[in-house]
Order: structure tokens, then sequence, then C-alpha cells
């Protein structure tokens, strides 16, 4: 049944004062027995009953927990006393009620708010209250409370009849809000304290007060904070925004550096300046805990870290700079170390259930800082404003662009940095929160890893490079110069913590199955230690770098293919201009400009990425820390583990560690990706370190393959040494030259390395091989050349041709192999392109022809085009090897199953360049094909000038009936005179060369004129008489011993059957090279050619060209 106005009133009154009684010292607790007054000033109350405890949702003071107070009292200051001056007399009381009005600006005296003209507020029902229980009391702790409440129950737009009140209410701030007349008690309570220190009073009486001090500030703080959570508890007024938003807008004031973002930009004395907000903070974490704490102020950071201005379009390039006020507000948030743990504590923090990776950074508290970044998909209005029109763009001015947005970016990263690491330090749980943080982006994010990756349903690029650039941060601690730290990372992490998931991870060299049973064996006990933070933030960074940085390199460096394929398009487009003129003129010049647009918008792209993934801040941490993996890789597979004090020896041992096979793949390959991607685009980054750590790497997984299953990794690897040696800026020898040609591994093992991934490479097992292969070839031949003036490493090609001749023998050959399938590429497709040039050369035919035929044409030309500029590289590479190595170590070349087929392969190919039908090799812009006839044609007869001096070479020579004859040495002879390709001396000794080859040539006819050759005597595959056949032992084919051993170093399968086979295997033929040899002796013939005139043999004619 309900009352009076009056009586509903006084219930409400009550209800308030209970909430807040239980744990603050009252009146009514300290006079029992007093009659409590029962309604308004003129009338007895019912007694007031003892609060009851106040529920979770409300937060309340705590009667158990000890005063807190902010300084310790100071410690007495000896006075110069000039005169024996008595202390100063300390009265608590009048000092309490002093400061009690002053701090609540309340009294209970009526002249007192007069004489204030009412700026202290005359507190009338709580005095006649007072009144009713006796003598009125000064202000002092055991009132304040009743004295907090009646003032805060005040309502300046109410009514009263009571005239004496209403000069009260008129002058009370008719737009104040609790808050702010609570803001205002405490920023006064605070001067109090500072004035009091500053009295000098003995030191006893001194704490009294402050004791007294940190009473009231305990009521202060704890309505402030129930203000927050529930503003509605006490008048408000009706037309300002009240609550937690009350907090916000201070917070948003904290950075200098950003436009105000609310509309409370008040400096009253209500108001929390930049220099209270900290202290403040501080007070409510003191007051309240745990859920407590979480009910005043999670909503306070939802409204923060949730703010508009993140969202906005152009992001971090807003005029206001309004993330920059919101990232002051949290780092002011997070230093006090119960609010850092209240964050992590929030179901916001890390979002669970059904949320995807592009919803989490959106969703998650940190999540809308987080994915601030340039990119241009994320961030379309910040990258076409700094880089629109890139093409018209200078380079300073492109260059001022990359300075500002870098400045911009490490701010954020700096300062989201801190706020992660100071939410790392806060405690035991907010920590591991960081670490599920971390691990549950990785989660979310492993499609980012795939081939083909819908943008919309993973986290961005930005994001993902932030949260990189802050894990490189926590990880530079345990990255010291020495190592020291490096053992303490668990090598067995992955089978000891489950915060990264492998299961549809590649590994290095091991199966699914024998991955999991690792797992399992090496499973931790259920008490046993989780892994130590060292670990996690190792593990972690590798994971965030795969499904981050490095991915978004990837994208990068394909939008350059994108914008190769475009240009193609272009040419194509553009043609030979034909279309001019013709009704096709329009539809061409639109298609041309939209392809304009299309690589223009690209091109602001790709300056975007340049902008995050090549910040010099970004990228000095990335080298650091991949040379830190590359490093605990190497001492992973040192049998002494120890690497790299002392340095690892290699070879490594045949048996590959299991903890090393179980690895994921992508920790090598980021490894050798990334070096790849600095190598390209920033190499002058690896100036200060990270040359030798790449070198050893490289040599590493190079002399020993087998640690490695997946071929393509190990051709990445070559592929980054080969990018090492290339020329940047001034340094002509490239970031690894100088390394390459000193450092006592190189010296030692590169050599012998190369050759053995030239052999390995012939067969990598994927589909793409027989290409594959020539790309990794062209890499070691640049390389080899880029070290061949060293001595040392000639040395080292010497010893291996000397103490491993099997497999040099090998390298032999295929090297032999490519050039002869490069260069009948290569010069079969400039023979085309010289026949189509030809035909267009002709305007008038060629116009005539159907535009049908000529479009066709065009086609053809340019798909010709591409594959010669590459044959003709790789050919060129090829042939400078095959000269360099017949000048250092010929008898490799000489074997029977080397020496004919290098003959046949030179002759065939200086007949190409020398012989009549050279003139079909002249094409328009050679350059354009990276096509040099005449240095070709130089490395070629140098060749034959190296093995000049080696009879099974001139042997050899005499025996190719196919492409030999003395008239095209007199050709290639005129040509080198002419153009000055070799010096006389040179010209000279290819002439004594071809009278070698014409003596032998002779003496070969007169021997070998054996007549028709019975079938089982000739070699089933060259079809040849055998000197020394075998038997295969599963295809049970008969076979010339070289001509199998030719095979074999090729291919290591019976050709027949296509089993494997080794030479050892083969079978010898004793009984069929009996026949062999009996059939030759009866057949040889007496006379020979031998009784011809010399001069007829040898003369020849170098004049010619």
């Amino acid at each position: 049944m309900s009352g009076t106005p009056q009586e509903d009133a006084d219930r409400i009154r009550l209800k308030r004062l209970a909430k807040l009684q239980s744990s603050t010292p009252s009146s009514s607790s300290s006079s029992p027995s007093t009659p409590a007054p029962a309604s308004s000033s003129s009338s007895p109350a019912t007694p007031l009953p003892r609060a009851p405890a106040i529920s979770k949702s409300i937060p309340a003071p705590s009667p158990k927990r000890p005063i807190a107070t902010q300084s310790p009292a100071p410690s007495p200051v000896p006075f110069k006393q000039r005169t024996a001056a008595a202390p100063a007399k300390f009265d608590l009381e009048a000092w309490e009620d002093a400061v009690v009005g002053e701090v609540l600006k309340v009294t209970l005296d009526k002249s007192v708010a007069e004489r204030s003209n009412y700026e202290i507020v005359w507190l009338k029902p709580l005095a006649a209250e007072l009144e009713s229980e006796g003598p009125i009391p000064r202000l002092g702790s055991e009132i304040i409370d009743r004295l907090l409440i009646a003032r805060l129950e005040l309502d300046p737009a109410s009514m009263s009849d009571d005239l004496d009140f209403l000069p009260v209410l008129a002058s009370l701030p008719p737009q104040q809000t609790t808050f702010e007349y609570l803001v205002g008690c405490w920023k006064r309570l605070n001067l109090s304290k500072v004035t009091l220190l500053k009295k000098g009073y003995p030191p006893l009486e001194t704490q009294q007060a402050i004791a007294s001090l940190e009473k009231l500030r305990e009521l202060v703080i704890s309505y402030a904070g129930l203000t927050l959570q529930e503003p509605e508890m006490f008048p408000q007024p009706s037309n300002r925004i009240v609550g937690p938003e009350e907090l916000l807008a201070p917070l948003l004031t904290l950075s200098s550096l950003s436009s105000p973002l609310s509309s409370f930009t008040s400096t009253g004395p209500g108001t929390l300046g930049p220099a209270d907000v900290e202290p403040f903070l501080q007070d409510l974490a003191r007051r309240f805990e745990g859920e407590e704490l979480d009910g005043i102020l999670a909503h306070v950071i939802r409204l923060l870290l949730f703010h508009p201005s993140l969202f906005r379009p152009e992001g971090l390039g807003g005029a206001d700079a309004s993330w920059r006020a919101v990232l002051a507000g949290l780092e002011a948030l997070v230093s006090v170390k119960p609010i850092a743990v209240l964050i992590t504590r929030m179901d916001e923090w890390c979002p669970q259930g059904d949320v995807g990776a592009e919803r989490f950074e959106k969703v998650s508290l940190l999540g809308p800082l987080i994915r601030l970044g340039i990119g241009e998909r994320e961030w379309p209005v910040l990258a076409r404003s700094y880089f629109s029109e890139p093409e018209k763009r200078t380079k300073p001015d492109v260059d001022s662009s990359f300075a500002s947005l870098r400045g911009t970016l490490k701010s954020l990263q700096s300062s989201l940095f801190q706020v992660f690491n100071t939410m790392v330090r806060a405690s035991p749980e907010s920590r591991e929160a960081v670490l599920q943080y971390f691990a549950r982006v990785v989660q979310l994010n492993g499609k980012r890893a795939g081939m083909q990756v819908d943008p919309d349903t993973v986290a961005s690029d930005s994001f993902m490079v932030n949260l990189q650039s802050i894990l490189l941060r926590f990880a530079e601690p345990f990255m010291d110069a020495k190592y020291t730290k490096i053992d303490r990372i668990d090598t067995g992490y992955y089978a000891h913590s489950s915060r990264i998931d492998l299961k549809e991870e590649t590994r290095i060299k091991a199966t699914s199955d024998e991955a999991e049973e690792w797992a399992k064996a090496n499973q931790a006990p259920a008490d046993a230690p989780a892994p130590n933070f060292i670990s996690d933030i190792f593990y972690l960074t590798i994971a965030m770098n795969h499904y981050g940085y490095q991915k978004t390199v990837d994208t990068y460096e394909d939008l350059a293919k994108h914008t190769d394929e475009l240009q193609r398009h272009l040419d194509m487009l553009n043609g030979d201009g034909s279309w001019m003129g013709t009704p096709f003129q329009a539809r061409t010049e639109a298609a041309i400009n939209a392809v304009k647009v299309q690589m223009s918008k690209i091109h602001t792209q790709q300056l975007a990425f340049q902008t995050q993934l090549l910040d010099p801040e970004l990228v000095f941490r990335s080298i650091g820390f991949t040379n830190f993996v590359s490093t605990w890789l190497i001492r992973l597979v040192d049998p002494k583990k120890l690497h790299p004090t002392p340095i690892i020896e290699l070879p490594l041992p045949q048996e590959v560690p299991l903890s090393f096979r179980v690895l994921p793949e992508y920790i090598l390959d980021d490894i050798i990706g990334y070096h790849l991607f600095i190598l390209r685009n920033s190499p002058q980054s690896l100036d200060l370190s990270g040359k030798t750590e790449l070198l050893i790497f490289a040599l590493t997984f190079l002399t020993s393959t087998w640690y490695i299953k997946n071929p393509f990794l190990k051709a990445k690897i070559n592929e980054a040494v080969f990018y090492g040696i290339l020329k940047y800026g001034p340094e002509r020898s490239g970031v690894l030259g100088g390394v390459l040609n000193t450092h006592p591994m190189a010296l030692k093992h590169l050599m012998p390395a190369l050759m053995h991934f030239y052999i390995e490479v012939e067969q990598t097992g994927a589909s793409s091989q027989f290409y594959d292969k020539f790309n990794a070839r062209r890499n070691i031949a640049y390389i080899l050349k880029a070290i061949w003036d060293n001595p040392a490493h000639r040395d080292a090609l010497k010893r291996e041709s000397k103490t491993n001749i099997e497999k040099f023998v090998r390298f032999v050959n295929l090297m032999i192999n490519d050039v002869t399938y490069l260069m009948d590429e290569s010069l079969s497709e400039l023979s085309q392109i010289h026949n189509i040039q030809m035909e267009m050369a002709d305007r008038a035919a060629w116009e005539a022809k159907p535009a049908q035929h000529r479009r066709e044409r065009e086609g053809t030309l340019r798909s010709l085009e591409r594959h010669a500029s590459g044959y003709a590289t790789l050919g060129k590479s090829t042939v400078d090897l095959l000269k360099i190595f017949t000048a250092e170590a010929k008898v490799p070349f000489m074997m029977p199953e080397i020496v004919g087929r290098l003959a046949a392969m030179l002759d065939y190919n200086l007949e190409a360049l020398a012989g009549p039908r050279k003139n079909d090799l002249k094409v328009k812009d050679p350059e354009k094909y990276r096509f040099d006839p005449q240095k070709l044609l130089s490395d070629i007869v140098q060749v034959y000038l190296n093995l000049s001096d080696q009879g099974d070479f001139v042997r050899a020579v005499a025996e190719d009936e196919r492409s030999y004859r003395k008239s095209l040495f007199e050709s290639a002879a005129g040509l080198c005179r002419r153009l000055h390709l070799k010096t006389d001396d040179e010209i000279e000794l290819l002439r004594l060369f071809v009278v070698k080859v014409e003596e032998m040539k002779a003496t070969l006819e007169a021997e070998e004129d054996l007549g028709e050759i019975p079938d089982e005597f000739l070699d089933p595959l060259m079809f040849t008489l055998m000197r020394d056949p075998v038997i295969l032992p599963s295809s049970n084919t008969v076979i010339d011993r070289s001509t199998i051993k030719a095979h074999l170093l090729s291919d290591t399968k019976d050709p027949f059957n296509r089993q494997p086979l080794s030479i050892e295997d083969v079978i010898p033929n004793p009984e069929l090279k009996e026949k062999i040899e009996t059939f030759m002796s009866d057949r040889r013939r007496k006379n020979t050619a031998l009784d011809m005139p010399a001069e007829e043999i040898v003369h020849m004619d170098a004049s010619a060209d």
C-alpha cells in the first residue's frame, strides 16, 4: 500500500543508504542508543535498520578491507628554530569540520551557507534530523555518509514550499551531474591532503588526519563508482549524458595529438583533467575488486575500445587523429594493474563461439585498434589519398608519404606493444589471456596460408602485421647476440602445448602418423609445468609470421606478377598499331585505357604494402628474428647442440633427428621466403646483420639436402643465394658476394654443395620438374660465375673432380644435357622469330593479309619472344658454366660416357652459329631476347680450345659424322678474327686442333670401315657397335656399358622397363664381347687414309666467315 509522496521519498532514501551503509562508518553505528529521526526536519522517524549485504551488482565499500592511503606519512622535518617556539597545535575535530565542509561543499549551519552565497549547500533536512537526535555534531567522519547522501539527493529541478530552503535549491548547479559533483569532491580532497602535508603537524596527528581523509575518499569513490554503474540512483540533469560516458570523456582527452572526440570539453572543478585520470582510476581500483570493478568499468572500456571513430574509412589518416585519443585512454586504463587484468577477463577480450576470423578483429576488444593500417583493401581512402595516380608522383613525394605513414604506424605499434606488455606483467592470469589471444588469432586464420583465399573470410593484412610487430617486440629480450637464452626454447613445444594446431600442416620430413606418434611419446605429464613464456612467444611469433606477415608478403609479390600479366596484355592490345584508323580503334583505345587504370590501381596497392612491409624498423626486427630461428634450427640438427659456438660441422649425419623432422615445414619455408623478399626489395637491410646467418643456413641444407623432403624448399634456398649475388646500388657483388668469397664455410662447402644440388634437382618428383630444374641451374650457374675468380673455389672444384669423380661426371653429363636442350630450343625459336619478322617487314604484303591471320601471327610472335628470352638466358649461363669448368677440370669431360656427347653438342651448336643457317638467327633487337650470338660463339670456341689438348676429345669430334666439318671450323675462325672475339694465338690454336681432328678422322675411317654389322652387335639405343656389352638385370636387355652409364647419369631407371637401376647392377657379357672383338679384327682393313699427303688433310682456310 503506497503512502504519501514524502514517505515514498524516505523509502527511496533509506534504500539508497542501505546499499552503501553496510561497510561505511555511520552515525547510527556510533550511537545505537540514540533514537533516529523519522521523516523530515520537523518530525521524528523510525530507526534506520542496519543495511543488508550489498548485492554483487552494486559495489559498496568493504568494512574488512584496511583503509588505503595515497602516500605514507611524511617523516618529521627538522625546523631551523630561531626561537623555542611551541609546535603547532592541531585540533582534529575542528580540522575535520572545516575539511569535510570544504570537500563536500556542505554545511549544517544556515549562516555559513548564506555567507558563501549558498555556494556551500545548507543541508537543512539532515540538520533537522540530527537536531532531533541531540546536539548537532560537527562535520566529521561519523556522519560523512549521511552528509554525502543528503547532498546527492538534492535536485535543483525540484520544488519546495519551504521558503528558507528555496535559495539552497536555486543555488545548486543546474547542469551538474552526480559524477561531476563527486569528481569535484575528489579533487578538493586531494588538495586538502596536499595542504595538510605542508602544514608540518606532528606525525601522529598528521596520520590521524590522513586516515580521516581516506575514509572520506573511500566514500566519494564508492559513490562515484556506483553512479557510473547506476546513474539514475540520484537526481540527474535531464539533458545531460550520464553514466559510463562521463568517465569515457576524460579518457578521450589524454592525447595531445588528437582533436576532442567528446562533447565533454569542460575544464571545471567537476572534470577530470589529464593529470587526474590515472590517480582517479587507481582509487577506483583500490576501492573495488573483481566483479565489482567489472560492473563499474566494463562498459566504459567497451565504449572506449569500440569507439565509432575507429571504424571511419580514413582510419589512421583521419584529420582528428581519433585513434590516438582512444589509445591514450587505453594506456591510462591498463596502467592500473587491476584494470589491465579486468580487460583480459571480459568476454569481449577474446570472443569464443561462432566468431570468424574476419569478425574477430572487429568484435574483440583490441581488434579495432590493431586492425588500423594502410592496406588498400581495408583502408582504401587512406591508400588513395597518399598514393593516388602513382605514375605522376615523384620519388621525393612518395618518400615523404612513406615517412609520414611509417611514423604513424610506429607510434601505433609501439603503443599497442606497451598495452600488451603491461597486461602480460599485470598478473599470471592476464599473461595467459594475452597468450590465448595470440593463439586464437593463429587458430582462426589457418586459411590465410592457402593458395586461393577469399580475403573476406580471414583477418586483414594490417591486423596480422601489427600483431606480428607486437610479437617481435616481445621476442627481443631473448634474442641477444650471444644466443644465451636459446636453450630455454622448448624443442618439444608442439607436444607439450596445444596453443598451435598442426594437424593440417605439412612436416619437414615426417608423415602425419609419425608426427602424431612423436607428440604422444613426448606429451608432458599432467603435473608438469606449462612451457615457459619464452617458448610461447617464440612459437607464436613463428606461427603469426606464417599466417600473417609472410602471407602479406606473398600477396604483395603476387601484385608484381599481376602487373606483368597486364603489361603483356597491354602490349598485345597495342600490337603493331594497325588497328588505328579502323572501326576497331575506339574499342581498342577503351581497352588500353582500362588496362592502364587497372595497372595504376595495382601500383597504388603496391605502394601501400611497401609502406608497411618495408618499414625499416619492422624489417630490422624481422631479420633479427629470422636469423634467430635459422640459428635455432641449425642448433637442433647439430649433433653437438652447440651451434653457433662453435659453428656446425658439415655435412650433417645421415640420420635426421625426429625432433627436426616433425617440425612444420612452414618454419623453413618462411625463413627462406622472407630472405628472398628482403633480397629482392631491400637488400641493403642485410648489410648490418643477417648475411652470415643466411650463408650458414643455406650451406647447411644444401650440403645435406636429405634433411628436407620438399624439393621446392631446396630450390628456394638456392634461389636466395642467387639473389644474394645480384648487384644493387654500389655493391657490385651483391649482399653475399663478400661472405661467399671469404667465409671459411663457403670456401670449403659452397662448390660441392652447388654441384650436389645441380644433380639432385634433375628429378624433383613434381609435374613441372623439367622446367624447374632449368631455373635452379641457372641460379647455380650465376653463383659459380660470381665466385669463379676466387682461387680457393677453383681449388675446391678440382678436389671434387678428383675425390668424387662419379658425382662430378654425373654433374658434367647433366650440364651437357642442359646445353643441348636449351641451345636447340632457343636457336629454333629465334629462327621462327626471324621468319615472322621478315614476313611483317614487307608492309604491303603484311597489310594485305586478313586481320585474323595478322593477329594470330602477332600472338605467336609474342609467345616465341617470351620463350626465346628464357631459353637464351638459361642457355647462355649454362654454356658459360661449361666454359669455365672445362678450363679447370678436364679429365671428367673425357670419360667415355661424356666425351662423345660433349663433342656432338658443341659441333651442332657451332654449325648453328657459324654455318650456313646463321643468318636465320638475325632478329630485330636481339637484346630484347637476351641473345648475344657473338658471346655464344666465343664461349663455344673457348670450350674447344680448353679441351684441344685432350686426345679423347679430338677423337670424339672426329667421330661426329652428323655435324663436324672442316669448313665449319674455318667459318668459325673467320668470324672470330673479323669480330675480334679471339686473339691470333687462340685462332692458331683452333687451327691446330682441326689438324688433329682431321688426322684422327683419317685414321678412324681407315680402322673402322667394318661394313655391315650384325644386329646382335649393335647398341639398342645408339645403334652403334658395342665395345663392352652388359645385361640389364630387370629387362634382360643387352646394351653397351658406356651407353647405359651415360643414361644413368641423368635417369636412375632402366630405360626399357623403368625399374630402378644402378651401374653396379649391370651384368657383364664376356661371351658377346669376345664375338665383337673377333668381328672387328676380321673386318679391319690394312689400307688407310694415312697415306694421303698431310697438306690435303690439315690445310684450313681461316678467312671464311
